[in-house]
């Protein structure tokens, strides 16, 4: 009876504390033992971060609808064969329904699981990138052998890699948190497992892949703490690989000179012809747009406009008012996941908060470098926009991992209130 007593006590004291100033009197477990307030705390405490799972929903209906709109006239083009107009979309729907389904289990998963299955998740994703390149297992398209077929949908391994090196890096810098200041102790193994996903991607090719997973890894130690110097020569040794990477490949240093000037008549028809037709859409939508399914450039101009140039369409059609609002969404949704994981670093979940602003950090940058290819800022590269381009590994990896950060909000709030994880 009187721990009965004692509980209503405490949920009485904490539904007085809501009816005040919420996010102030909240507890949030700093060092292990001491509670203090906090004054970013969201002030809604059951549940998940809904703001953040709208503003998901409305990047992926977006997403949904310009996917369409560039296809629309794909089935005109003989290199597709015979495919119905809505054949890209029905695939893109197809596949959100799969990673919807995948999100919701993926969220039912502890971060405590998450944590215990991290090594074996990475070895897995070892397995998958040696069996993409064996021949006649991996599916080659315009060259390069990223794909598995599933049968009902192709699967691509570096993907999964993305999120695998994720959670293992962040497992990682929690086991090793004591000697974090030692490199050949703390660094250097990562490093290493770093550089054998590396060596795979780049045998598809796929070093957009590659960059995306060496940032993800390079953020992942910077925020549990390795010292400085250690990070900065880490991003030294990277920029330099990829440095040589460039100036050892022909057609990859073709692409940088494309990209420093696209219009030259040695690159326009070549190299930078994907560029030029980006910057001519975006270019064409000006302030407002020429209208949703007024795009000229998606009509056979423009390459992979579904996919990798998506932004140059949205561009086109809802001209600088539409890019300007998609970077302020992403940029939202980048700093909202950030707040997540120190939130959950400031009750002691380091291995949580780690995985939490990995995702930021995946998201953002492979955001930042779509939109910046897009727009001319950067060389051409084949990443695609988070969440809003056609691609079915893609998004099915991008709500799962964000399946994972509103799992980690929701045991940040459980634990706030009081529960267990």
């Amino acid at each position: 009876m009187s721990a009965a007593t004692g509980a209503w006590s405490r949920v009485t004291a904490w539904l007085k504390g809501l009816s005040g100033k919420a996010a102030d009197v909240l507890p949030v477990r700093v060092g292990g033992t001491d509670y203090r307030q906090t004054h970013s705390t969201p002030a809604t405490v059951l549940g998940f971060d809904q703001a953040l799972l709208w503003v998901v929903v409305a990047l992926l209906a977006w997403g949904l609808v310009m996917v369409y709109s560039a296809s629309i006239a794909m089935p005109d083009n003989p290199r597709f064969g015979k495919i119905a107009p809505t054949h890209f979309l029905t695939r893109h729907v197809f596949a959100l329904v799969v990673g919807f389904v995948v999100a919701l289990l993926a969220f039912q998963v502890s971060m405590a699981t998450w944590e215990r299955v991290a090594p074996w998740l990475f070895v897995v994703s070892i397995v998958l990138l040696v069996a993409v390149l064996i021949p006649h297992v991996g599916t080659v398209v315009n060259g390069a052998r990223r794909w598995l077929s599933l049968g009902i949908m192709n699967f691509q391994p570096s993907e999964l890699a993305k999120f695998a090196v994720l959670v293992y890096a962040s497992d990682y810098m929690v086991r090793k948190m004591e000697v974090k200041e030692r490199f050949f102790r703390a660094v250097l193994p990562m490093g290493a497992a770093v550089a054998i996903v590396g060596v795979l991607l780049l045998a598809e090719p796929d070093m957009g892949a590659f960059m995306v997973v060496a940032v993800i890894a390079m953020g992942i130690l910077f925020l549990g703490g390795v010292n400085a110097r250690m990070f900065f020569l880490i991003a030294g040794v990277l920029v330099a690989a990829f440095g040589l990477m460039i100036a050892t490949s022909p057609w990859r240093r073709e692409r940088v000179f494309a990209y420093l000037d696209p219009f030259s008549e040695q690159h326009a028809l070549g190299k930078g012809y994907q560029l030029s037709h980006s910057l001519i859409a975006i270019g064409r939508g000006e302030i407002f747009g020429v209208g949703l399914g007024g795009s000229v450039e998606k009509l056979h101009w423009l390459p992979e406009a579904h996919t990798d140039f998506l932004l140059a369409v949205i561009g086109e059609e809802f001209g600088l008012v539409g890019v300007l609002t998609l970077i302020l969404l992403f940029v939202w949704m980048t700093r909202r996941i950030m707040h997540i994981g120190r939130q959950a670093i400031a009750l002691d979940r380091v291995f949580a908060g780690l995985v939490a602003q990995g995702v930021a950090i995946w998201i953002g940058f492979q955001a930042f470098i779509n939109m910046g290819v897009n727009l001319g800022a950067l060389p051409t590269k084949g990443l695609t926009l988070p969440l809003m381009s056609f691609g079915g590994s893609a998004i099915l990896m991008n709500l799962v991992a964000l399946a994972v950060v509103l799992r980690v909000d929701y045991e940040n709030k459980l634990l706030m209130r009081g529960g267990r994880v």
